[in-house]
């Protein structure tokens, strides 16, 4: 067995039993970075583009979703790898895409609708797993799995008992009841669970980080960067809630 920059008289006997699976991981881990990269400003960008598109013109914004899926479909039947991992990552966002539209553009003053409305390709996405979009089933999911947690938290630590009072406040009044709002995250058992569902959800991101598997290392990134957007909007609720993007 000949191994790079490793005299060929060496025997395979005299290398470690997981030599061979290591090297490969490691040649392989230059290319994981791109697609992380790419799913996390996938989860990110809504952030800056979805959500004030479907404030303004929510059915233009859900309408969107058609070339998005169009041009992922297309991308995916592409023959450079590249476009067709791109593509089929593009699928799986639109479904992420149109869910938020839906209930940010029609449904946002029930949150208790936020994750059915989100869970709407999930059939969909449970039987793509074991097929060539794949990675867009794991984005999608990882992604679904990121809201249900950020609902979770909510639900468990007060907040979407203002949600709608917030919503409504007039202009003046909304900043406010915001910052009230993400203060009493500050409380200690709602600061708890908070830092609990977090430490969960970092140690389920190392796990699938490790996981060789590229479609894992996709829903590591998208989990990840779920539970970085959280921690921003909550900061901006406590020292600048008129930029949270939510009211």
């Amino acid at each position: 067995m000949l191994v790079i920059g490793v005299s060929p008289s060496l025997t395979v006997a005299a290398l470690p039993p997981n030599a061979s699976r290591l090297a490969a991981s490691h040649a392989a881990a230059p290319r994981q970075w791109p697609l992380s990269l790419v799913g996390a400003l996938l989860v990110a960008l809504p952030v800056f583009l979805q959500a004030p598109w479907v404030r303004l013109a929510p059915f233009s914004a859900a309408l969107f979703t058609a070339p998005l899926l169009l041009a992922g479909i297309f991308l995916a039947r592409q023959p450079n790898p590249r476009l067709s991992t791109a593509g089929t990552l593009l699928v799986g966002f639109s479904g992420s895409w149109l869910g938020g539209c839906l209930f940010w553009g029609w449904c946002r003053l029930h949150p208790l609708w936020h994750l059915p409305i989100e869970a709407f390709a999930l059939p969909l996405a449970l039987g793509g797993l074991n097929t060539r979009w794949r990675l867009a089933a794991s984005f999608y999911l990882a992604s679904l799995l990121g809201t249900a947690a950020t609902d979770g938290v909510m639900a468990l630590t007060g907040v979407m008992r203002r949600w709608t009072d917030v919503l409504l406040a007039p202009p003046d009044q909304a900043p406010h009841l915001l910052q009230a709002a993400a203060l009493g995250v500050l409380q200690p058992v709602a600061l708890t669970v908070t830092l609990l569902a977090g430490g969960l959800l970092v140690s389920l991101c190392r796990r699938f980080w490790r996981h060789p598997d590229p479609a894992w290392r996709l829903a590591a990134s998208a989990i990840g960067t779920t539970l970085a957007v959280d921690g921003l909007f909550l900061a901006a609720a406590l020292w600048a809630p008129q930029l949270s993007g939510l009211i």
